[in-house]
């Protein structure tokens, strides 16, 4: 079972969702870089559970311990291993489910290819997998701060409800993470909506990144926004990636979609801050589609392990919308694959002759 990410810079996270713990081991993370529990704190905060009526109602504090590859408040180049045990799990409220393939989740794919499932929360495939990459991509945070690079994520979109405006300080001081103060309530409402209904709803997630160095992407195979999709599809509820105009650069023409370079800079950013694989320098800007939770209160039918029919309800806590906790999950992946590849970088730089443009 693949649980790594990374070229130079790699995680591999562990643990299942009713597990003892859950957590990350970050290996290549350069020493020197400053680093404590309480900035590793602040993202898992923003991603536990309990945060909000339009979050899951499950109680974990989320805290993480340090075991290694940290002293006296700085990395020391050695791996890192990070770790957060789980306090509030309640595996029988699956026991009814034991048998069962529920409709869109991992189940009937799991049974089949290892021929064996843990059924209590998904397992590997929960969402509380993603607790090791936040944990891990706060450091990452730390090593891009180091070249001023900044990475933000918020919701753009939650069903049918689109957000306009991009007021990013405000994302992070409401419940959805909306950057739009006139539809943050109504998403916020909308979603309540779908709880009282026993329902769900998608949405998307667009992630920025300011002040990254032009340059940063290997072609062919590698290309910094073939990396960004790879890290952020791996999220478990991310069906779709786009990067920059995205889908919608099939209905414009070059002349409208060539990003136009000028003696102050380029004019224009439709390819969202890469061309041709590589960093341009401007905002890199990429959008994430989210499926709405599979784990809805609805009465469903599906079959068991042994292939007869079955009607089941699924009970537990769970996400109406997962967008509000996907956002600092596709901070970090944002953050892990950038720093990974801004260390791929600086390791051929003293190699590569001076270009003056």
């Amino acid at each position: 079972m693949s649980s790594t990410f990374g070229k130079l810079l790699t995680i591999t996270t562990f643990g299942e969702s009713h597990g003892p713990a859950v957590g990350v081991i970050l290996d290549g993370c350069p020493p020197g870089i400053a680093v404590t529990a309480e900035l590793v704190q602040r993202d898992l905060d923003r991603r536990r559970p309990g945060q909000s009526a339009v979050t899951t109602q499950r109680k974990e504090p989320d805290l993480v311990e340090i075991l290694s590859g940290v002293f006296e408040g700085v990395t020391t180049g050695a791996t890192i291993a990070l770790v957060v045990r789980s306090v509030d799990a309640r595996s029988q409220d699956y026991s009814n489910l034991k048998d069962v393939f529920r409709p869109g989740h991992a189940d009937y794919t799991y049974w089949q290819k290892y021929g064996v499932r843990d059924h209590r929360g998904s397992g590997r495939s929960s969402g509380r997998e993603t607790v090791g990459r936040v944990a891990a991509g706060a450091i990452a945070r730390a090593v891009l701060e180091g070249v001023g690079a900044r990475v933000q994520a918020y919701t753009v979109q939650v069903g049918d409800l689109v957000a306009g405006a991009r007021e990013l300080e405000f994302a992070e001081q409401n419940v959805v993470r909306c950057p739009d103060r006139a539809m943050a309530p109504r998403m916020e409402a909308a979603i309540l909506k779908s709880r009282e209904a026993g329902d769900s709803l998608g949405g998307v997630v667009e992630i920025m990144a300011t002040g990254v160095p032009a340059g940063l992407g290997d072609p062919v195979m590698d290309k910094l926004d073939a990396s960004l999709a790879w890290g952020l599809m791996s999220i478990g509820a991310v069906k779709g990636f786009e990067i920059g105009e995205g889908f919608a650069a099939a209905k414009m023409r070059g002349s409208e979609m060539n990003d136009r370079m000028t003696a102050a800079g380029f004019a224009t950013n439709y390819a969202g801050g890469i061309l041709g694989g590589i960093s341009t320098g401007e905002p890199i800007v990429a959008r994430i589609a989210v499926k709405p939770p599979s784990s809805i209160a609805i009465p469903q039918k599906t079959v068991d392990v042994h292939g007869e029919e079955r009607e089941f309800a699924i009970q537990g806590r769970h996400d109406p919308c997962l967008c509000p906790r996907v956002v600092p999950v596709a901070e970090a992946m944002t953050c892990l694959t950038l720093a990974d590849a801004l260390l791929r970088q600086r390791a051929i730089e003293s190699w590569r002759p001076r270009v003056r443009v």
